[in-house]
């Protein structure tokens, strides 16, 4: 601590530890930032907040139960440690300033959580069971350790890379603990992150996670989308945290952290994978000149977790790669005329994002769609003539559209909000938008002259949403007040005549989903409220004959369909399971029936689309029984394809 003469009292600051010069005042300093909301911190400095603040050298309760004081000390414990273990002069090795927010809260509530920013670490307070998360020394490490990373690999946020991120500063927060409270690394909780926080609960009930969790790469990885934990950096940490640590207790402490170490800071770069990650490790411990022995112990670790060169593909990926890392979010694909369009952003998903299209055979160039504005272009539909997007910007959303064959983009729409269905067949596009109060309504239009447009919903008592389009028609689902009660209605609509059909009215309690129609039918998902946690595919001819589930909302066969794409020839859903944990068996997967066949006869079910492990979204059907989608099997987001369903999964 130090006296600020200034304040007249003493702060939570400290001249002591890091080298600086006549220039730079390298500090490590705590903050009292209580009140704040994590949004207001998070990549920016908050106004009106001072190093916390105590009138005599003993910091009271405040300071302690803030976490401040904890905070405080186990930023110094974290310095020394890699200063005097690995010669390294703070988070960027020049002797940056080191500072620790306390007291954050989510938006006013209790915040259960801290991070790094980039710039400085932040605590949030705990809650009625978990301390301020400073009070943690492990998380504390784990925290400022991302510093570190930032300031040498740089591992990218997301994917493998990023659950290395999150492993090795799961690593070096438990290394620093356990030599800090002089824990043996055998000791069962030795690799436990976080079970000191709890007031009530065992450590083992507090942990966030448990390096000693036994996971493997081959056997539990979890394949999760972008929005998903980042392509699932928490969710995957302890697999090549487990390593290292199972490492740490073959060899020892000093010389497995002197080989992390030296991986991190000069062999890992930003995208590396497990697999590379494992590379690393043996090429710091070859340099470090570790004996044979101590090189085979590495080896066996790394094994034991499943990382291997080639486990990837031991995962059984039976689907073709059109583009690669996507990282993406509330985007959807858009498919048509052997032709796909994809939404893409940068390694970390910050990148505003750019609207791409290619050959659903793989072959040929990708072309570039959208303009680089800094706009946000997403949900991109087309049927291999014309890509047709969304660009969100500052003042609203244009729907956009351009010829595969290239030529200007054009805009065909401009308004204040609106929902995920885009869609374009020929000259007609259909999309759904928001009015003030965020009243949802279905708009179409010529592509040729788009001042023919008609919409319809986006009143009080009147709402449509869910559109698509297909051979000239458009297909939705409306929600209408009649008299003193509200009608569900599934429409289709001919642009050229205007006629208007309503397919099936659907009883009251009934939530309809989304729409998909190809020359023949018109498909949509409905709950009707029979089971929980599952939904039905319904069919129709156009004209409102035949109606048929093609899955019905009970059975054992149920499935809980959010999202729906058909061709001439089949109908593709997007399914999960509800479940308390995320698991592979329950993110999302694909399943694929015949579209054709008598409503006696409906549609043959093929099965699933893919057999991939992980998650697969977005799907979006080209011809046949093609379909692209997009797919997280090993942590990274591409754009993939399968020419057919392959049928029952194992």
């Amino acid at each position: 601590m130090e006296l600020d003469e200034a304040r007249g009292e003493y702060v939570l600051r400290d001249r002591t530890r890091i080298p600086g010069d006549d220039s730079i005042d390298n500090v490590l300093s705590t903050w009292d930032a209580r009140g704040k909301w994590a949004s207001d911190v998070g990549g920016q400095w908050p106004d009106g907040i001072q190093e916390f603040g105590s009138p005599t050298p003993a910091f009271g309760t405040e300071a302690t139960e803030s976490g401040a004081v904890d905070a405080h000390w186990a930023a110094g414990q974290v310095y020394d440690y890699f200063k005097n273990k690995h010669g390294r002069n703070s988070l960027d090795g020049r002797g940056m300033t080191i500072n620790s927010l306390v007291g954050i809260t989510d938006s006013g509530q209790s915040y259960v959580n801290a991070f790094w920013d980039g710039q400085k670490m932040v605590y949030g307070t705990g809650d009625a069971e978990y301390r301020p998360l400073s009070a943690s020394m492990d998380v504390v490490g784990h925290e400022m350790t991302h510093g570190v990373i930032e300031h040498s690999a740089n591992l990218v946020y997301a994917g493998q890379s990023g659950a290395m991120n999150e492993a090795i500063a799961d690593y070096f927060g438990n290394a620093i603990e356990t030599d800090a409270y002089d824990i043996p690394v055998t000791d069962p909780d030795a690799g436990l992150l976080g079970e000191r926080l709890c007031r009530t609960k065992t450590p083992r009930e507090c942990a966030l996670r448990d390096l000693n969790d036994g996971r493997n790469a081959a056997k539990s990885f979890l394949g999760v989308g972008f929005a998903t934990d980042n392509g699932g950096v928490h969710l995957n940490s302890t697999i090549f945290g487990g390593a290292l640590w199972d490492a740490r207790e073959d060899l020892g402490a000093e010389v497995t952290d002197r080989i992390a170490y030296k991986a991190l800071t000069e062999y890992l770069t930003p995208l590396d994978g497990f697999t590379e990650g494992r590379a690393a490790v043996l090429a710091a411990a070859q340099d470090l000149g570790i004996p044979a022995a101590g090189q085979k112990a590495l080896q066996r670790a790394f094994t034991a977790h499943g990382i291997v060169p080639g486990w990837e593909p031991a995962l059984g990926v039976d689907s073709d790669p059109l583009l690669d890392r996507v990282n993406t979010t509330r985007t959807n694909l858009g498919a048509g005329g052997g032709w796909w369009a994809a939404s893409k952003s940068d390694e970390e998903g910050s990148e505003p994002y750019s609207v791409w299209a290619g050959r659903a055979d793989g072959e040929g160039q990708l072309k570039l769609m959208s303009p680089n504005d800094g706009r946000y272009h997403v949900n991109p539909a087309t049927d291999g003539r014309t890509v047709v997007w969304q660009a969100h910007g500052s003042d609203g959303v244009d729907i956009l559209a351009r010829p595969l064959a290239g030529g200007p983009v054009k805009v065909l729409w401009h308004g204040r909000a609106v929902g995920s269905s885009v869609d374009v067949d020929g000259d007609v596009v259909a999309f759904d938008y928001q009015n003030y109060g965020g009243r949802q309504g279905v708009a179409y239009l010529s592509l040729k002259d788009p001042t023919n447009k008609v919409t319809t919903g986006g009143g009080t008592y009147h709402r449509a949403y869910s559109s698509s389009a297909s051979n000239g028609k458009v297909a939705y689902q409306e929600r209408r007040r009649v008299r003193a009660e509200y009608a569900l209605n599934t429409v289709v609509v001919d642009v050229a005549t205007g006629e208007k059909k309503e397919i099936q009215t659907a009883p009251g309690g009934t939530s309809l989903g989304p729409t998909a129609i190809n020359g023949s039918y018109v498909f949509w998902l409905l709950d009707e409220g029979t089971a929980e946690g599952r939904t039905a595919l319904r069919r129709a001819a156009l004209d409102g004959s035949g109606v048929v589930d093609l899955s019905p909302q009970t059975g054992s066969d149920a499935l809980n369909a959010y999202d729906v794409t058909v061709s001439e020839d089949a109908v593709t859903v997007g399914t999960y399971l509800p479940d308390t944990e995320i698991r592979n068996e329950s993110v999302p997967k694909l399943h694929q029936f015949a579209a054709g066949g008598s409503p006696e006869e409906p549609g043959t079910r093929k099965g699933r689309v893919s057999c991939n492990r992980g998650e697969q979204s977005s799907a979006a059907a080209v011809a046949g029984s093609q379909v692209v989608w997009l797919d997280a099997a090993t942590g990274v987001t591409d754009v993939v394809t399968r020419t057919r369903a392959t049928g029952r999964c194992g």
